[in-house]
C-alpha cells in the first residue's frame, strides 16, 4: 500500500466513526497498511499524524471511559471545520473521503480501493473522477513531497507541489516554481507529456492555506467589465477572504462578515458562484447585475 493510500483510508476511518478509535483497533481496520510490528506501526503511525495536520486535518485524540478503565483514542470531527476557515474547503475535504472508500486513480475512470480490482467482496463504486498518470503521479507527489519535473507551454518546468485541486472539471497543480522562484499555478491537462518525480520528501511544503484561482470564469469574457459588491455572511468570510485574495475585500464589519468586490464580464458564471453560498452571500450592486440575479430567482418559481 503507497502512502497516499494509507493516508487517504486514514482519513476514511478516523472520519467515518462516531466514537474514538484507539490506535490498535485503528490498525486492525486498515488492515495491511501498518506493519505488524507495534513499535514500527506507531512510528508510522505519528508520522502520518503530523502530514495530515500539515495539511489542515485535525486528528483529535480523546479518552475513552469504559468499565475496565480509561483508554485513549482518535477521530477526526467534520465539526472541527466549520467556521473556522479550513485549509481544506468542504468540498474537497468530501471528495477525499470519497476517494478513500470509494476509488483508486488510475489512467482510467477510478476503481475502488482495497483489494484485486477482480475482487468479488469489494463495493461497487458510486462515482467516478477522470483523471490520468499526470493526475495520479501528482497526487503522489503533492503527498510525499516529491519535486516534479515536466513540460508546460513548450517550456521545462521543475516544481515543488504543494497543492492538486480539482475545480470546475479540471485539475490544477501549484507550487514553488524553482526556475521563476515563485510559486506559480498549472492546469493539468496542459502539461505536455508525463510528470516525473524526483526523491520524496525533498523540500518542506508552507503551512497549508486556500489558495485564490486568478482564472475565475466571471472575470473573462467579450463584454464590459462590471465592478460587481457582494455581502458575505460571517461564517464564509476566512474562506472568500482566502479564495479571492485580501484584495477583494474592501470592508470587515464587526459582526465578521464582508463587503468584497469583483471584476464581473460573465454575468451567468458569478451568479452561479454566488449561489453556491445560498442565503449567505447577496449582491448588492451595481443594480444591472442585482437584477440579473433576482430575475433568475423570480424564472424559477
Amino acid at each position: 500500500m503507497s502512502k497516499l493510500e494509507r493516508l487517504l483510508n486514514l482519513v476514511a476511518a478516523l472520519l467515518n466513526t462516531n466514537r474514538p478509535l484507539p490506535r490498535e483497533e485503528l490498525f486492525e481496520r486498515m488492515q495491511g497498511a501498518y506493519s505488524d510490528d507495534p513499535d514500527t506501526a506507531r512510528r508510522a503511525f505519528e508520522r502520518d499524524k503530523d502530514e495530515l495536520k500539515a495539511l489542515g486535518i485535525p486528528i483529535e485524540y480523546e479518552e475513552i471511559l469504559r468499565s475496565e478503565g480509561a483508554k485513549g483514542g482518535y477521530r477526526i470531527r467534520q465539526e472541527s471545520f466549520s467556521g473556522q476557515g479550513p485549509d481544506l474547503a468542504p468540498d474537497e475535504l468530501s471528495a477525499l473521503h470519497v476517494a478513500a472508500n470509494l476509488v483508486r486513480l488510475r489512467a482510467d475512470p477510478l476503481w475502488p480501493l482495497g483489494g484485486d480490482p477482480g475482487g468479488e467482496d469489494r463495493p461497487a463504486p458510486v462515482a467516478q473522477l477522470i483523471g490520468d498518470d499526470r493526475v495520479a503521479n501528482l497526487l503522489q507527489a503533492v503527498a510525499e513531497r516529491h519535486e516534479v519535473t515536466f513540460r508546460y507551454l513548450d517550456a521545462q518546468r521543475v516544481l515543488q507541489p504543494y497543492r492538486l485541486s480539482f475545480s470546475r472539471g479540471r485539475w490544477y497543480l501549484s507550487g514553488w516554481d524553482k526556475d521563476r522562484e515563485a510559486e506559480r499555478r498549472f492546469r493539468v491537462d496542459r502539461i505536455d507529456g508525463t510528470v516525473q518525480l524526483g526523491n520524496a520528501e525533498s523540500f518542506d511544503r508552507p503551512p497549508a492555506r486556500l489558495e485564490s484561482n486568478d482564472d475565475q470564469p466571471w472575470r473573462y469574457g467579450s463584454g464590459e467589465t462590471i465592478k460587481a459588491k457582494m455581502a458575505v455572511d460571517a461564517v464564509h468570510a476566512t474562506w472568500v477572504r482566502n479564495f479571492l485574495g485580501e484584495g477583494a475585500v474592501i470592508e470587515e464589519h464587526a459582526d465578521g462578515s464582508l463587503l468584497v468586490e469583483e471584476e464581473v464580464v460573465n454575468k451567468e458564471a458569478f451568479r452561479s458562484f454566488v449561489l453556491t453560498f445560498l442565503d449567505g452571500a447577496e449582491i448588492l450592486g451595481p443594480q444591472e447585475l442585482r437584477q440579473d440575479m433576482l430575475d433568475w430567482l423570480e424564472a424559477l418559481q
